[in-house]
């Protein structure tokens, strides 16, 4: 089964190959195409984006589509920076830059009150223009020091109480199990298997 992944980043693409790993599926990222539709992510949630995304590059492609879109939402600022995770601190923000920001906007919040979660939306749109969607969240805390290796974004500083550490600190395949997309992609997986035994 193909599935084109609606994004070309390297990042994320590393991150589901991990999470598809063993099931008869070809993943092919963006970076596969050229002339690719800008797609601008005016939706009001997450699903709203990714549902948009998947669309508009299946109806490029021909071929079924994978898209997300994923985020931090942190609770002492409302929320933010939410569907604007990517470019919080501007269009053209490095992940540095948005956590230079978030960081700046959460200065005089103590840490008890810096709760957060990172949350996916994740889309499987076929060519017949049905479509599967899997949202989940996880759970942790905004601190101020950047720790970890792993990972991109916002994981440096998103701290998990239960596992005592950093998003960015944890090992890819305990990361891609407990994470926000590790469990909309375990949804996706289940769905999966019961299609191809079905097929």
């Amino acid at each position: 089964m193909k599935i084109v992944f609606a994004s070309g980043n390297e990042g994320k693409v590393r991150e589901i190959n991990e999470m598809l790993e063993g099931m008869e599926i070809e993943l092919v990222s963006l970076k596969d195409y050229s002339n690719v539709p800008e797609i601008i992510e005016d939706g009001s949630t997450f699903l709203e984006n990714a549902l948009k995304k998947a669309k508009i590059i299946s109806e490029f492609t021909g071929e079924a589509v994978l898209a997300d879109d994923s985020g931090l939402q942190v609770d002492a600022l409302g929320g933010e920076p939410g569907i604007y995770s990517a470019r919080y601190a501007g269009e053209k923000a490095t992940d540095e830059d948005n956590i230079d920001l978030l960081l700046k906007k959460l200065k005089n919040i103590p840490q008890e009150k810096r709760t957060a979660f990172f949350c996916c939306a994740l889309v499987l749109y076929k060519t017949d223009g049905s479509y599967d969607s899997f949202e989940s969240k996880w759970h942790g805390v905004i601190i101020d020091e950047r720790r970890g290796e792993n990972g991109f974004g916002y994981d440096p500083v998103f701290f998990v109480p239960e596992l005592k550490k950093t998003a960015a600190e944890l090992f890819p395949e305990i990361k891609n199990k407990v994470s926000h997309r590790g469990q909309a992609f375990a949804q996706l997986r289940r769905k999966l298997a019961e299609k191809l035994n079905n097929s």
